[in-house]
C-alpha cells in the first residue's frame, strides 16, 4: 500500500480505498449503458460485422469511460485526483492539446 500511495501522491489508505471503489462503478457503469446506446444507434452484430461492432463497442465504451471517471471521482470526493489520471491519459494517447 506504501508503494501504491507514493505513486499515486495520496495520503490514506481511505482515498485508495475510494480510489478503487471509483475504478469498478466506472467501469461496470460504462458496461451498463454501453448497450442501450448502442441499441438507439442500431449498432448491432447483425447491422455491422461482428468485428465491426466490437470496434464500436470498445471505442463508445472508452470515450464513455473517460467522462464516467471523472464524474464518479467527483463524486466520491476524488476529482483532483482523476482529472490529473485523465490528462496524464490523454497526454500519453498523444492528446496533450486538450490537458493544458
Amino acid at each position: 500500500m506504501k508503494k501504491l500511495k507514493e505513486r499515486w501522491g495520496i495520503e490514506s489508505n481511505t482515498q485508495i480505498v475510494l480510489i478503487l471503489i471509483v475504478f469498478a462503478v466506472t467501469g461496470s457503469t460504462a458496461s451498463y449503458i454501453g448497450k442501450p446506446i448502442l441499441a438507439f444507434f442500431n449498432i448491432t452484430p447483425e447491422t455491422f460485422t461482428t468485428f465491426g461492432y466490437w470496434i464500436i463497442r470498445i471505442l463508445i465504451l472508452f470515450v464513455m469511460y473517460q467522462f464516467l471517471l471523472v464524474f464518479f471521482g467527483w463524486i466520491f470526493g476524488q476529482f483532483k485526483f482523476f482529472w490529473n489520471f485523465e490528462k496524464k491519459m490523454l497526454t500519453r494517447l498523444g492528446f496533450k492539446q486538450f490537458t493544458e
